[in-house]
């Protein structure tokens, strides 16, 4: 029933395995800009939530706005480490990549990722940002993120990157470009005003929080700390929950 989809989704992830073998330059330009568009996601959001500061709908305005995160990687094109991890798994379970494969391209779409939203914060810290209410509601919910205990990191992560890979499937299921932005807003939607954790969008919130620190909770250490966990619930939120799954359903009998 869902043989042709997953396929689909083996092929591409021989298609980014192709790429970053051919053109690592360019493989890993393309992941610095997905991090940079999550970030313009993350930032929206909190300028949003430093702008309404603490009624009832912030939290529900603010993911309403995070949409457009999404929005940018699937239509305008560039590579999301939490997308990749449910791909690049479906393309290895189908045998179109190597595990050797897989990992190598998870690590450099990460850290390219990181530094695209890296850049980002330095160009939004750079802009005054941090003076501002948008730069201390961003530093406050770095203090909160590098203080949750592991386990709730790792579970926030494995619920937030199940509703991330929902849209990137979709996309699969679906060759509308309406339909593919209607399910990306819902799933991103429901993942960041449910207060889920996403890798990649906290690297925008942590490195804001650690160069222009407002709290003294916020750290390097305290920066590792949550992206280690979150990391690792991202991945299992792909492979486990959905890519697993999928592909069990995706046999033909």
């Amino acid at each position: 029933m869902y043989n042709d989809e997953y396929t689909a989704s083996a092929a591409g992830a021989a298609a980014k395995a192709s790429m970053l073998r051919k053109n690592p330059l360019g493989y890993f330009l393309l992941s610095a800009l997905a991090g940079a568009y999550i970030g313009f996601g993350i930032l929206l959001s909190f300028t949003v939530s430093g702008t309404l500061g603490a009624m009832p709908f912030t939290k529900v305005a603010m993911g309403l706005s995070f949409g457009v995160a999404l929005s940018l990687v699937v239509i305008a094109g560039a590579e999301l480490f939490t997308g990749n991890a449910f791909v690049m798994f479906n393309g290895l379970r189908l045998k179109t990549v190597t595990a050797g494969e897989v990992v190598k391209l998870w690590i450099v779409c990460f850290l390219g990722n990181w530094f695209g939203a890296i850049v980002l914060s330095l160009l939004f810290l750079a802009a005054a940002g941090p003076v501002g209410a948008t730069g201390k509601a961003l530093a406050g919910a770095a203090a909160m993120k590098m203080g949750l205990p592991p386990l709730v990191l790792f579970t926030r992560g494995i619920l937030c990157n199940v509703l991330v890979c929902l849209a990137v499937w979709c996309g699969f299921r679906t060759k509308n470009d309406v339909a593919k932005l209607i399910m990306v807003f819902w799933c991103l939607y429901a993942f960041f005003t449910c207060g889920f954790e996403h890798s990649i969008a906290n690297m925008t919130v942590l490195t804001v929080g650690v160069l222009a620190p407002f709290d003294a909770a916020v750290s390097l250490s305290g920066y590792a700390y949550n992206l280690f966990f979150v990391t690792l619930g991202n991945i299992v939120g792909a492979v486990l929950f959905l890519s697993i799954p999928y592909g069990i359903g995706a046999l033909k009998k």
